[in-house]
C-alpha cells in the first residue's frame, strides 16, 4: 500500500483478504514513527506484521566502494527487535537499483544473480516462508456486482 494511515489505507486493509504486512522504513526516528502507525492500523484490523525492512539503509559509493549511513542505520532493525517481528534485511541507496527500477526493469529482472537481485530475493524468500506457513488469511470480501 502507499504510505500512511488514512481512510484509504485503513478501509483497503479491512475489506482485501491479506496474509500480513511488511512494513518498509528508512533508518531515520521520523521515518520510524509513520512506520510505527502502519504497524499499529495494521495490527487494529488484525493484519500480522510479517517483518520490517530498512530501506535506503545504507550508500555504498560506486567509484571507491566505502560505504555511508546517510539515513543513519539500524533503526528499522531496532524497532522490529522492539515490537518482536522478524528484521527482514537492509536495502541499498543505489543509483542501479533506481534506474532499472524507473524504467520498468527492477534488478531482480535486469541482473537476477547480481547483489541487489540476492537482496530483494532474500527479502521475498523469508516473507514466503512466513506466510506459506500462516494458517491462512482473512476471508475474502464478498464482491457484489450490480
Amino acid at each position: 500500500m502507499p504510505p500512511g494511515t488514512g481512510d484509504a489505507q485503513l478501509t483497503m486493509s479491512q475489506q482485501v483478504p491479506l496474509s500480513g504486512a511488511v512494513i518498509v522504513s528508512t533508518p531515520q526516528d521520523l521515518a520510524l514513527i509513520d512506520a510505527r502507525k502502519g504497524i499499529n492500523m495494521f495490527r487494529r484490523v488484525d493484519v500480522p506484521i510479517l517483518g520490517i525492512i530498512e530501506n535506503m539503509s545504507y550508500f555504498l559509493c560506486p567509484s571507491c566502494g566505502d560505504r555511508s549511513d546517510i539515513f543513519g542505520n539500524g533503526g528499522a532493525k531496532a524497532e522490529a527487535e522492539k515490537i518482536g517481528v522478524p528484521f527482514l534485511g537492509e536495502v541499498p541507496l543505489h543509483m542501479d537499483i533506481r534506474e532499472k527500477s524507473d524504467s520498468g526493469r527492477p534488478p531482480v529482472v535486469s541482473d537476477p544473480e547480481g547483489p541487489h537481485a540476492r537482496i530483494f530475493g532474500e527479502i521475498a524468500k523469508t516473507v514466503w516462508a512466513e506466510i506459506s506457513g500462516a494458517e491462512s488469511a482473512k476471508a475474502a470480501p464478498a464482491i457484489v456486482m450490480e
